[in-house]
């Protein structure tokens, strides 16, 4: 594995309408096998994989760095929620379970929980292994099949959790991949053999989907991106709430649907705080994400860095002050230098 940012790390053919009902169709005929299962047993599978992707964790969280450019460090946090998603899931399947309700004159109703069928996943590029088993692991749990769709920015590493699944002992079809980008996405909630949409992503294409599923009256679950404001009053642990800042800022490249975008600090101790918040920011090491000491990898594309400097462009003419960064960067090592870097910034 080689880092080398601005560069094609492979090509992909994007899923046509045949693709997709294929992949659909290949889901439902693996959800008949599923479905019938025992929650225990498919307990015994989904705890299979997660012992996988625990034991290849270096390798999937190279592979996720390649895929996304956030550091390595932060990767593998990534895989290891991955692996504990799974676990945690199965630890619940082989406990799910109807009623029994008692009705006058000794008849009796009862309740049964019956898996959906076929579930479609719609992934971002900003977590892309963990949002699929994040998306998977209930679905699967509960007996289900799911079609899952990873952005564009970021095919690569939910090839791996297929190929996971398979070796963990899925039926054949049970959980497949389908690229491409808004088209592919239309033709999976448009699909009448879908029974379910889950979406993480930006809220225009969050309204877009929810349109979509009402055609057909699938139930869907949307995370969505937020704003996010911190407050930080004149009693905190000083040292603590600058961490929380930090974190919440700059985490992932600051690319992060709950990132914490407007900080207010009580006047009191603005000064002392930001004067802290500026230092620390400036000592974030940014360049080689597989690096171990990088902590702040590249942006995810071009279009994205420009728009993030049209941010800062834009803040400058409305009064804000740029207190650090905000500025390209461009590492030292040649490899790199075609990267989408900007150094964190600090708005005042």
């Amino acid at each position: 594995f080689k880092m080398c940012p601005g560069r094609v790390i492979s090509k992909l053919l994007c899923s046509g309408e045949k693709e997709v009902d294929l992949a659909v169709q290949s889901a439902k005929a693996a959800f008949k096998i599923w479905s019938q299962m025992s929650g225990m047993e498919r307990s015994r599978v989904l705890l299979e994989a997660a012992r996988i992707i625990r034991e290849q964790r270096e390798e999937i969280a190279t592979l996720e760095t390649i895929n996304n450019g956030k550091s390595i460090f932060e990767a593998r946090v990534d895989i290891d929620i991955s692996w504990q998603c799974l676990e945690y899931y199965a630890g619940l399947a082989g406990s799910l379970a109807g009623e029994h309700i008692q009705l006058p004159g000794g008849s009796f109703g009862y309740t049964r929980r019956e898996p959906l069928g076929v579930c479609v996943g719609i992934g971002a590029w900003n977590y892309p292994f963990q949002i699929a088993c994040w998306k998977s692991a209930p679905a699967l749990a509960c007996g289900n099949a799911m079609v899952f769709k990873p952005s564009p920015f970021t095919p690569i590493s939910v090839v791996r959790l297929a190929e996971i699944f398979t070796e963990a002992g899925v039926p054949k079809g049970l959980f497949n991949v389908v690229q491409g980008g808004a088209a592919t996405g239309q033709f999976l909630c448009h699909h009448p053999d879908v029974a379910k949409i889950s979406f993480t992503g930006s809220v225009p294409t969050g309204i877009k989907i929810m349109e979509m599923a009402a055609k057909g009256i699938k139930p869907v679950t949307l995370e969505l991106g937020g704003k996010s404001p911190l407050i930080i009053f004149s009693d905190c642990a000083l040292e603590n709430a600058v961490n929380g800042a930090l974190m919440a800022n700059f985490l992932t490249q600051g690319e992060v649907c709950c990132n914490g975008t407007r900080v207010f600090v009580e006047r009191k101790i603005l000064d002392a705080f930001t004067k802290e918040v500026v230092k620390r920011t400036q000592k974030i090491k940014i360049g080689d994400p597989l690096l171990e000491d990088t902590r702040m990898g590249a942006l995810i594309n071009k279009p994205h860095l420009d728009r993030v400097q049209g941010f800062i462009k834009q803040a400058k003419e409305q009064g804000a002050e740029v207190l650090c960064g905000g500025d390209l960067y461009v590492p030292d090592d040649p490899k790199l230098k075609n990267g989408y870097y900007m150094r964190p910034c600090v708005l005042g």
